[in-house]
């Protein structure tokens, strides 16, 4: 009886517990000039200050890598996603027996343009 209590026993949800739990603390003293060289640093390699130190600290050496894409990526992302829906909408309905209505196709045309502004902006950004 007691087993089926402690087998039935509600999740009550929130984080998972981690494996390892990084609960120590350390200060590092340094100058101005020293933070905002190690804050520029981590950032360049996009890991925030307490990953780089440690990072550096125990292997000696950062291996570059994008832990997380920029702004302006994940903005043209969602917007490029929200234009697909709005366009798969209307292939849908253009490829029933329904027609278009001159709104839809005004609308159309407005995300056809946006588009190609975005295309634009994503060649800006990388050149």
């Amino acid at each position: 009886m007691i087993e089926e209590q402690n087998v039935m026993t509600k999740n009550k949800g929130g984080r998972p517990k981690k494996a390892i739990k990084r609960d120590q603390l350390m200060a590092v003293k340094c100058t101005l000039y020293e933070r905002k060289i190690i804050e520029a640093r981590a950032k360049s390699v996009n890991l925030s200050i307490s990953e780089y130190l440690r990072e550096t600290g125990l292997t000696g050496k950062i291996d570059s890598r994008n832990k997380a894409l920029p702004k302006e990526v994940l903005n043209f992302t969602a917007r490029l996603n929200h234009m697909g829906a709005n366009l798969n909408q209307i292939a849908k309905k253009r490829n029933g027996t329904d027609e278009l209505s001159p709104s839809e196709r005004a609308e159309l045309k407005v995300q056809s343009g946006r588009l190609k502004e975005i295309a634009v902006e994503i060649k800006s950004y990388l050149q």
